[in-house]
């Protein structure tokens, strides 16, 4: 597998905010324009051959109901990032990374920062958690996944995120911090994103 050494880290925006805030809404927009490659963690968890070593270790894990380590994590997370540069489906000289679920912890975004440059965070903020869970609720009636459905494992996620991702942020330049409102109209926060995001990538790529 290539070094990435620092000079020639990946240059990334990163979403952040609780489950149910429509992280993966916008990833999926943002990500179908040029310029931008949107990967998520679940993504990349489903891409596993469970025959491979990361397949059967990540498996024992999720098999017991536990955490999986944040270096398996990372480990998974390089190497499918590698599989798509291989791929030709990422491409790092004209691309922004949009990573969607990554890193969750602040171990995870230690690991991180010898692979990507992280030139913004989108911060999906809710004043409401009642709204971000009818959400979830809603979503898994509609895909027929009553078990997302269950209100207290719901809340328990939010705690999870409280407790484990909001620690990330403290990571990160405020000035590199974009705050926005989940609960306006999805179409509203894309184009917010859109007009934070555009002047970062034409920053970085402006030949592209």
């Amino acid at each position: 597998m290539p070094k990435t050494p620092m000079s020639s880290r990946f240059h990334a925006i990163l979403l952040f905010g609780y489950p149910g805030a429509g992280k993966g809404t916008q990833g999926d927009r943002l990500g179908s324009r040029k310029g931008f490659f949107h990967l998520a963690t679940g993504d990349v968890f489903r891409s596993l051959d469970p025959d491979s070593e990361h397949g059967r270790e990540f498996q024992y894990y999720a098999a017991k109901g536990l955490l999986v380590p944040d270096s398996l994590t990372m480990a998974i997370f390089r190497s499918y990032l590698y599989n798509q540069i291989a791929a030709e489906r990422f491409q790092p000289e004209s691309e922004m990374l949009l990573l969607d679920g990554i890193p969750r912890s602040v171990e995870q975004a230690r690991i991180l920062q010898d692979l990507v440059e992280v030139c913004g965070v989108l911060h999906l903020k809710a004043s409401d958690l009642d709204v971000l869970a009818d959400r979830i609720v809603k979503r898994a009636v509609e895909s027929k996944r009553e078990d997302d459905a269950d209100t207290e494992v719901i809340h328990r996620r939010f705690r999870v995120y409280e407790e484990q991702s909001m620690p990330v942020l403290a990571c990160y330049d405020i000035a590199k911090i974009h705050e926005l409102d989940a609960l306006r109209p999805m179409d509203e926060v894309t184009d917010r994103i859109n007009g934070i995001v555009d002047p970062i990538r034409y920053r970085i790529f402006p030949m592209h």
